[in-house]
């Protein structure tokens, strides 16, 4: 059928629309649906009034379980021991006893538990990031004829709870192999460990494969070879998914108790995880145990807030890598 055998107006309808040059305007798409509720609903002022009540308690209740505690740690720090017990849900609090702050950093000696809590984590987060990315690379790009069987072992490994290894870690700091030397009192005892992450490299093992390969082949074509791909390749493509390991590692170092009691007996070196039960069992006045316990929690959470972009940004691309 030609467009003159065709009616008036559904001739003009076919012209308009397959005229060169000119778009076909497309309908507009229906809105996706944001939850449970539909749209028709949300336009009821009941059911808006009903969302508004819902969701301001669910966020009144998440502000007060995630800041309540730490408000009441920095409230408890900075208030007498007679006003603790009390009163210790106080809002209001008299004396201003700051000195308490100073008596823990110094009489309590936080501050120097709290330095050994950094080279803790600093170390562990170290030897974790090495010890994980070279098993990663290995894995993922170099990828040699046994990398199989050893991604089995180490995937078979985050099956087995962490107490079952602890005996047997505790005799091979003891008298380690080869050397037959003993770690034991050693910031040793605590980094090594912690870096044979099992977690860490399957993360990073996932992270690995999404480099695209055609980068990789022209590297080597290049003649660049395996280390120069890992630091000038693969590394810089990787820098959220490193953040986020890395602040995993710290974190998790910082609050660790069993295994840096076992290994570091030495008052002198044992972090603030392992001070804090001992100071609570001791002399020391409530207060000061309170000011001990906010130094303690307040650096861990400025650390979260300092790097919380770097976080999300590195959990949200650790399926792969944006083209």
């Amino acid at each position: 059928m030609t467009y003159q055998d065709m009616p008036l107006d559904e001739a003009t309808r076919t012209l308009v629309v397959n005229r060169p040059g000119k778009r076909r305007r497309r309908a507009p798409e229906a809105p996706k649906e944001r939850g449970a509720i539909s749209f028709a609903d949300r336009k009821r002022r009941s059911v808006r009034i009903w969302l508004w009540i819902i969701q301001g308690l669910a966020l009144v209740g998440l502000v007060f379980a995630g800041l309540g505690p730490l408000l009441w740690s920095a409230k408890a720090s900075i208030s007498d021991t007679q006003a603790i017990i009390t009163d210790p849900m106080g809002i209001w609090f008299t004396p201003n006893e700051w000195s308490n702050l100073v008596r823990a950093w110094n009489g309590a000696e936080i501050g120097s538990s709290l330095r050994n809590t950094v080279i803790v984590a600093l170390g562990s987060t170290l030897a974790t990031l090495v010890i994980s990315i070279l098993a990663a690379y290995i894995l993922s790009v170099l990828k040699p004829k046994w990398a199989p069987l050893l991604s089995g072992a180490i995937l078979a490994t985050l099956f087995l709870p962490g107490v079952i290894s602890l005996v047997p870690l505790y005799l091979t700091v003891l008298d380690l192999p080869l050397f037959h030397i003993s770690l034991l009192n050693t910031f040793w005892a605590v980094w090594l460990p912690s870096a044979a992450s099992a977690f860490n490299v399957v993360v990073l093992k996932r992270f690995f494969d999404s480099v695209p390969r055609e980068i990789l082949e022209a590297a080597k074509i290049d003649g660049a070879g395996p280390l120069r791909v890992l630091w000038t390749i693969v590394l810089p493509l990787s820098r959220p998914i490193i953040g986020v390991v890395a602040l995993l590692a710290a974190i998790g170092s910082w609050k660790d108790y069993l295994w840096p009691m076992l290994v570091l007996p030495s008052p002198g070196l044992q972090p603030v995880s392992v001070m804090l039960p001992t100071l609570a069992s001791g002399p020391t006045p409530l207060a000061v145990k309170m000011a001990a316990v906010f130094l303690s929690l307040i650096i861990p959470v400025v650390l979260f807030l300092i790097f919380q972009k770097q976080f999300l940004r590195g959990v949200g691309t650790a399926g792969g890598i944006k083209g």
